[in-house]
């Protein structure tokens, strides 16, 4: 029988067994799968938070409309009921934030074996990050950046960080936004308690200044509840981004190794044409050379390096791991 003609290209190789698999890169789903189960019950419980403000605000209405039409034991209805799902979602939001931090860490560290020498901060700032004060505004999502670069199976030309970014911008603002409503509910919270000490003191007060702090009671809950509506648009996108840089990891990961570099395609320099400076070795900002094309020689006068097959979209390899 004659031997069957040579396929020209290499079949696309199947996501590698969820595990620990030869190069040192973690693959376990067990934090991604935490991670995503605890995003899932964080938009119920957030949506709870919603209802809980939504019912401050309604008897905040009510008493600027007609303050005798508003019982004490309904405004202390609506405040037991906010403070519960508020005690719900900060129990959620810490297992979420301490697992968030582990798996980061991890993530790091898979993108270190994949692009060695091309981050700007070490592992221990994965983690560190998110919980320093001032940083924590920007070192998070330069790490990821490099973390969503080094983990793309196309190559770094190629990644598109839309997701990546579209969660980063609703995570800050929802965190701004709740930040001003916190800090005007505070002092407006304030303000109305010093007027009834004064009262039960009889004191002379003020009823404009009185409602002109129910006013701004008012208008903080209605602020707030925008920014949980953000933050359970960045809770949806945290749960979709665990589950694409958990399968751009398993697709980076069953690309071949080259010798020497790490995971990538043999023969295709995976990061810029040969002989460039690796990522992060000039001072940040400065300009780079221009990248070769994808496929480009690697050397002048060398053939053109043998093309890939096309990659399959994320998701699970054809095994179903």
């Amino acid at each position: 029988m004659p031997a069957a003609p040579p396929t020209p290209y290499a079949p696309y190789p199947a996501a590698p067994a969820v595990g620990m698999p030869a190069g040192g890169v973690d693959l376990r789903r067990g934090l991604a799968t935490a991670l995503t189960v605890m995003f899932s019950v964080m938009i119920p419980a957030l949506v709870l938070v919603l209802i809980g403000e939504g019912g401050q605000h309604q008897v905040a209405s009510d008493f600027l409309d007609n303050p005798f039409s508003v019982t004490q034991e309904e405004i202390d209805d609506a405040d037991d009921f906010a403070l519960g799902a508020s005690f719900i979602y900060g129990l959620i939001g810490l297992t979420v934030a301490i697992l968030w931090a582990i798996w980061f860490r991890r993530l790091r560290l898979n993108a270190e074996v994949f692009a060695p020498g091309t981050h700007r901060f070490g592992s221990g700032w994965a983690a560190g990050s998110w919980f320093t004060p001032v940083v924590n505004l920007w070192f998070p999502k330069q790490i990821a950046n490099d973390i969503w670069r080094a983990s793309s199976p196309q190559g770094p030309q190629q990644v598109r960080r839309g997701l990546l970014n579209g969660w980063w911008v609703t995570f800050m603002v929802a965190m701004a936004v709740n930040l001003i409503s916190n800090v005007q509910y505070t002092v407006n919270d304030r303000k109305l308690e010093d007027l009834q000490e004064d009262a039960k003191r009889g004191k002379f007060v003020n009823q404009d200044d009185a409602m002109d702090a129910m006013e701004g009671i008012k208008n903080s809950l209605g602020v707030n509840m925008f920014s949980t509506v953000i933050l359970i648009a960045a809770a949806i996108l945290g749960l979709l981004l665990v589950r694409q840089i958990t399968a751009m990891q398993e697709q980076r990961a069953a690309l071949p190794p080259q010798a020497g570099v790490g995971y990538g395609m043999a023969g295709v320099a995976p990061y810029g044409p040969a002989g460039a400076a690796p990522y992060g070795a000039a001072p940040y900002g400065a300009p780079t050379p221009p990248a070769a094309p994808y496929g480009a020689p690697t050397q002048p006068g060398a053939a053109p390096a043998p093309q890939p097959g096309p990659y399959p979209p994320y998701g699970p390899g054809p095994t179903g791991t």
